[in-house]
């Protein structure tokens, strides 16, 4: 199942998850795309959201606006839906209604193996420029010899001192079973999480593993109006935020 976290309130874009992508909500846009490769429900803080989402076709579950990550508030959308514990939950961020159906087919699909084989978790990565990298809203990864994140970063990691000319950028999306989900939500080691404000550093505080996709994608993740404005330069929507 798809769940996608749809929290009202961001520090960098007031309401994002309402931006205008050529007519239509970001976050439903968003469920649209996702309802074409699973069951999707939408888990928010706030009834107008849910107003929205019902009247666009989408299931709704209300969660607590206490919760501190998008990870927290799908932990309890999936306990009100009753899941199984071996059950496959897919975190897509409502930011991200550019993100390909075949990558999503895709990375369900290397999610469910992943776990299988005793993968804590896992998230997808792509290749960038360093130019692309300065820029601390991408999230920069690095990864071992088997593709298993070793550290998550708004700064550039590896930093350059000598030539880097490409870095390997997080794409927000997750995969977990509702058990490692839940067991996620039960760590406390939350230090390196606060300051860098990126949850999945407490998946490594931990010391739990998470498997790392590598895709090709042309996805833009929406986190300030500046993204918003590339988004609609490079795939031709139109935004009454832009105008």
């Amino acid at each position: 199942m798809i769940i996608i976290p749809a929290r009202l309130a961001s520090t960098r874009f007031a309401n994002k998850i309402l931006a205008d992508i050529g007519g239509i909500p970001m976050f439903i846009k968003t469920a649209k795309l996702a309802s074409k490769c699973d069951e999707v429900a939408i888990a928010c803080d706030d009834e107008a959201i849910a107003q929205i989402a019902t009247k666009f076709g989408i299931k709704a579950i209300m969660t607590s606006k206490e919760h501190n990550s998008g990870t927290d508030r799908i932990n309890e959308a999936a306990k009100k839906l009753n899941l199984n514990s071996d059950d496959i939950v897919i975190n897509l961020q409502a930011d991200e209604p550019f993100f390909e159906e075949k990558n999503l087919i895709k990375f369900k699909d290397f999610t469910t193996q992943r776990i299988k084989d005793g993968a804590f978790m896992t998230s997808c990565l792509k290749f960038t420029s360093y130019e692309e990298a300065k820029n601390p809203n991408l999230v920069k990864v690095i990864t071992d010899k088997d593709d298993y994140a070793i550290y998550f970063s708004r700064s550039l990691i590896p930093y350059p001192r000598s030539r880097c000319d490409l870095y390997k950028a997080h794409i927000g999306i997750y995969g977990y079973s509702v058990d490692t989900l839940a067991r996620f939500c039960s760590l406390t080691t939350k230090e390196l999480e606060n300051i860098e404000k990126l949850e999945q550093l407490r998946a490594l505080s931990s010391g739990k593993n998470i498997a790392m996709l590598e895709i090709n994608s042309s996805s833009i993740g929406i986190d300030t109006i500046e993204d918003l404005q590339a988004a609609a330069n490079k795939f031709g929507f139109t935004s009454t935020l832009l105008r």
